[in-house]
């Protein structure tokens, strides 16, 4: 597969995830390395989605560790338990929020988040990352969000 992805105009939240799985999956099969397929990923959900901010944290002993992302610059290091992605980790389920400035403990790596999800990526029944997708407006995230990057970490486990 060419480094580029065929996105049709127009589609809703659902059909925009079910497009560009495949493409994913094309885009990342037979390459081995961990870091080019997150970084990969991050890309296309951004290009696919206009998301302010896309990127993954992995584990690393107690904390969360920044990895392939885009966006602006991000906290680079992240406790179990707080803020949202920490929150995601400890709790081992996805995270919906549709205000940061509600959701206690926000970690606010940029003023400009105002929506945030983040899904965990299991390996072995343990939470291995977890991609965290910022939005610069309100309630930005929804069911159709979550089902869409939940099969799509689905996915990412495959390259831990």
């Amino acid at each position: 597969m060419s480094e580029t992805l065929f996105l049709t105009p127009g589609l809703p939240k659902a059909a925009r995830y079910a497009e560009l799985h495949p493409q994913l999956e094309a885009l990342t099969t037979g390459e081995t390395d961990r870091t080019a397929n997150l970084a990969n990923t991050a890309a296309a959900l951004r290009q696919a989605f206009g998301f302010f901010w896309v990127g993954f944290y992995l584990v690393q002993g107690e904390e969360l560790v920044l990895g392939p992302f885009q966006g602006p610059i991000a906290c680079t290091r992240i406790r179990r338990g707080r803020g949202v992605c920490g929150t995601s980790w400890a709790d081992a389920r996805t995270v919906l929020v549709p205000d940061v400035e509600a959701f206690p403990g926000h970690i606010a790596c940029s003023s400009d988040s105002k929506s945030e999800i983040v899904v965990p990526v299991f390996k072995g029944g343990q939470v291995v990352a977890v991609l965290d997708v910022d939005s610069d407006r309100l309630a930005d995230f929804d069911e159709a969000d979550q089902a869409g990057l939940e099969q799509l970490m689905q996915l990412a486990a495959t390259w831990f």
